[in-house]
């Protein structure tokens, strides 16, 4: 039996007074594997304080019974105690004007150098790049030890995880298996929820036509007539009374069933409007926008340099690049908002009928704190209130929540008002800056399906693999400070760029052997003093099928260059 690292008994926190956790027993022990997941405000943060004790529960106890580590998702770390770590992470020193994806470098190296035998880890995914996921992801799958994970990367959940632990209404539920078996779950008991609901609402109708026919039955049957002979009004009294008590008797069973039926709420499902957002104003023209970059710098770093980005009218681009290449700088040269400290040279032209919105970490910039999330969403949208509505509700608001004042939001509740807010307004053009920060799953999920069929040009930034593939059309990405455009998502890109380097690196193998071929012929022509002829041959014949076999592994129709 693995040997437990820490258990938790009977946890309690309230908020508000109102109770967010719940738990009456919980356990890690060493080798575990476990995703926690949640809905935004659920607790998860909160859990993973009092799991860490940097937070009290008010009621409870947590024994850890071995060393352990955090890694947070947001604030300064010191360096790794060990520069290994630091190096594999490629964390940075510490210096003023860290990116977002850097400090994030920093936590990761900094809590793994100390070699916790319990490592509690905060969406860890946090403004890193693909590069810095990947490594991370081999990291925790190589874990010696035990990992608790909180995270919106479903990737990096499935790769790490073989436990899910849902929090949701203070309770942790437990389910053993993987990220994508926890979803398949979800999907199965969504299921069985839609066909009880179904099954639920035929029953009570049929119960409640049986009471309305029982009803129309009792007004039916007559009195005696006031003419009728005593002993034969007598009977038909008797008989009335009987039927009235039988029938009565039967309404009641019904009735009784009908107050009975155990309730089942219908499962809330987003309406199919996807196609309507981004079409009421299409951009006529080829393209979007136009930015041409002389050069971008950052301080003394030269980020671009002699590069343009083209952005075709109706595509969904992604714009993606190693944490500190200045995608980021380059939302801002193109929103506007240039930081302080960085230099641009060039030029931006948006098409004449663009109508641009941009969204990024700093929402006080678009929403008004003092006027409610529905009245926000509501100030420039094209759609209905009804579809405003159900646009904010399917991207996880409940409908308390639209009658909030923004000023008493949740980061993750602003972000999903802002995004909202975008989708359904009077936009053509929309710049995303990591749309998927601090969202839960759910609303990944919902954010994906809507943006995947947006009908108008998209423009962000995301290091969510899933989200990606699923909404890209087309790619750019940074390399050498400059701007390298693909047709496809960026997974498609890799593939290609390996294909590529594997294509140059076959042809340069092909040169090799043809040199080394021609050098033998020629020493087979005017051997030198100590060579062998017969060897000569048999190593040419050797080296030339060796050539023939790698120039079969050419792809058709690639030029030798």
């Amino acid at each position: 039996m693995a040997k437990i690292l820490l258990e938790a008994l009977r946890l309690k926190k309230m908020f508000g007074g109102q109770p967010i956790l719940d738990v009456d027993r919980l356990v890690i022990a060493d080798g575990d594997r476990i995703g926690l997941v949640g809905e935004n405000g659920a607790g998860k943060t909160t859990l993973l304080r009092i799991l860490s004790g940097e937070t009290e529960p008010d009621e409870g106890t947590v024994r850890c019974l071995a060393p352990l580590a955090v890694i947070r998702q947001e604030g300064h770390a010191e360096d790794a105690s060990d520069r290994a770590t630091g190096s594999v992470f490629r964390a940075p020193e510490k210096h003023p004007g860290l990116s977002g994806g850097e400090m994030t470098r920093r936590r990761i190296a900094a809590a793994l150098a100390s070699r916790p035998q319990l490592l509690l880890a905060d969406e860890p995914t946090t403004d890193l790049d693909s590069e810095g996921i990947s490594v991370l992801r081999s990291a925790l799958c190589s874990y010696q030890g035990a990992v608790l994970l909180v995270s919106h990367d479903r990737a990096l959940l499935q790769a790490v995880c073989s436990r899910i632990w849902q929090l949701e209404g203070g309770k942790i539920t437990d389910f053993p298996g993987t990220y994508e078996d926890w979803q398949q779950e979800r999907r199965l008991r969504r299921e069985h929820a839609e066909f009880e609901y179904e099954q639920y609402r035929a029953e009570k109708k049929r119960l409640k036509e049986t009471a309305q026919r029982m009803a129309e039955w009792t007004a039916s049957i007559k009195k005696a007539p006031t003419r009728m002979g005593n002993s034969e009004a007598r009977l038909h009294t008797h008989q009335w009374t009987n039927s009235l008590l039988h029938i009565s008797a039967m309404k009641k069973t019904v009735q009784d069933r009908i107050d009975r039926l155990e309730v089942k709420e219908r499962p809330e499902a987003l309406p199919d409007i996807r196609m309507r957002l981004g079409t009421a104003h299409p951009i006529p023209g080829r393209t979007a926008l136009t930015v041409r970059c002389g050069s971008l710098t950052a301080g003394k770093k030269t980020l671009l340099t002699k590069t343009e980005l083209l952005l075709p009218s109706g595509s969904r681009t992604a714009l993606v690049g190693p944490n500190g290449c200045g995608k980021t700088t380059l939302f801002s040269v193109i929103t506007g908002q240039l930081p302080a400290g960085v230099g641009f040279q060039g030029d931006v032209r948006f098409h004449p009928e663009a109508r641009v919105g941009w969204f990024d970490q700093h929402h006080d910039r678009t929403l008004d704190p003092d006027k409610t999330v529905l009245e926000n969403a509501l100030k420039e949208a094209v759609l209905s209130e009804t579809l405003v509505r159900t646009v904010l509700i399917g991207l996880g608001l409940s409908r308390e929540d639209l009658f909030k004042p923004v000023s008493r939001l949740s980061g993750g509740e602003k972000a999903k008002t802002a995004l909202a807010r975008l989708l359904v307004g009077d936009y053509n053009l929309l710049i995303l800056d990591e749309p998927g920060n601090h969202l839960d799953l759910y609303t990944l999920e919902a954010l994906e399906e809507l943006l995947s069929s947006y009908g108008g040009t998209l423009l962000f930034v995301s290091h969510d693999e899933r989200l990606l593939g699923k909404i890209a059309t087309r790619t750019v990405r940074v390399e050498n400070a400059r701007l390298v455009s693909f047709e496809g998502p960026p997974e498609e890109m890799e593939k290609a760029r390996r294909r590529d380097s594997s294509a140059q690196d076959l042809q340069l193998a092909i040169t090799s052997l043809e040199m080394r071929l021609a050098d033998l012929s020629a020493r087979m022509s005017a051997p030198r003093r100590g060579d062998d002829p017969r060897a000569l041959n048999d190593l040419w014949q050797q080296t030339a099928a060796e050539l023939r076999e790698m120039k079969k592994a050419v792809p058709s129709g690639t030029a030798r260059k």
